[in-house]
């Protein structure tokens, strides 16, 4: 068992590690915005014509865009270490009610994607790995292959034209019917907004866990103590239940806790295809459109919420396979 000193050591490198990577990020961010050829006033006031000189000077400002960028930087920098994110620009609202009320909407479509993603790509790389060069196993892996190399926009406009379109069985994007207020969207409604942008991603992020947990599966069924289990006279169904699953689950629900990245970025994607209000669609309209503060404080979050995943599946390979329980945590 590990002591406690031992995990503290193990916790406080891991929070020296996120806060150095949130300076990185964020200073590196900033400078891409302000080498950036977007004019963030212009972005602001959009086609508004009748703006002048003087009023664009008032709008710089107030949003502290005329200060010099080491000065606004660092300002910026203060104000979060405060625990103030600032206000955005575009929604005019503080950046911290903006990212809750899109996180919402993006995590539900994440959790739904991520479940279905992890269950059906460790079920078929269970099945393609215990029938290693069999119809079933190239199909599988076929079927992989071609959706590693599928673009998340493409998948996600292909079921638009088959099922909203064609089918009309779904609605084509938004995340609630339009003309309905809050208090009347339905559960029922909800889900059928979800469906599309979620399947997109579930699809596209079964082929790394599946070909993941194949790999391994043929690993461990070439493995001494199977032939062992097979001259011993164990059955195939036996085998799998009790000695392949068991010891390949663990690996395939390390490296679901590690998609947290993948998943972040293609729901960017998914929810601009599929005009769905997320954090993604918001990180869109931040960077088009100049607007700092929400950008930076949705890099902050969507950092923490990488790390978390990578943090919890570290975690999990530690303190659970026997191998690396005997070891330091370190």
């Amino acid at each position: 068992m590990y002591n406690l000193k031992s995990i503290c050591m193990f916790l406080a490198k891991k929070i020296i590690k996120l806060m150095t990577l949130l300076v990185a990020v964020c200073a590196l961010t900033f400078l891409l915005m302000e080498k950036s050829p977007i004019d963030p006033i212009k972005a602001y006031v959009g086609a508004d014509l009748s703006v002048t000189q003087s009023q664009r000077e008032e709008i710089e400002k107030h949003w502290g865009l005329d200060k010099p960028p080491l000065e606004r930087f660092a300002l910026w920098f203060k104000s979060i270490c405060e625990g103030d994110l600032g206000t955005s620009m575009i929604y005019r609202r503080p950046v911290i009610d903006v990212i809750s009320e899109k996180f919402i909407a993006s995590l539900a479509l994440m959790v739904v994607a991520w479940t279905i993603s992890g269950v059906l790509g460790f079920i078929m790389g269970v099945v393609s790995g215990v029938n290693e060069g069999k119809l079933i196993d190239k199909i599988i892996k076929g079927y992989c292959y071609v959706l590693i190399s599928t673009p998340t926009f493409w998948l996600g406009i292909l079921l638009i034209m088959i099922f909203s379109v064609k089918l009309k069985l779904f609605p084509i994007g938004l995340g609630v019917p339009i003309g309905v207020v809050a208090s009347e969207v339905t559960l029922k409604s909800l889900a059928k907004h979800i469906i599309l942008p979620a399947l997109t991603l579930s699809v596209l992020g079964v082929a790394n866990i599946c070909l993941h947990t194949r790999e391994k599966v043929i690993e461990i069924t070439n493995s001494d103590y199977i032939v062992f289990a097979k001259a011993r006279g164990e059955s195939k169904k036996s085998i799998i239940l009790n000695h392949v699953i068991k010891n390949v689950a663990l690996p395939a629900i390390t490296l679901q806790f590690l998609s947290f990245s993948e998943l972040f970025a293609g729901t960017i994607f998914a929810e601009q295809v599929f005009s769905y209000p997320g954090l993604g669609q918001a990180t869109v309209d931040a960077g088009i459109k100049g607007d700092f503060p929400l950008l930076m404080g949705i890099v902050i979050i969507s950092l923490i919420f990488v790390f978390t995943g990578n943090l919890i599946a570290d975690v999990l390979y530690r303190f659970i396979d026997p191998r690396v329980r005997e070891g330091s945590i370190e």
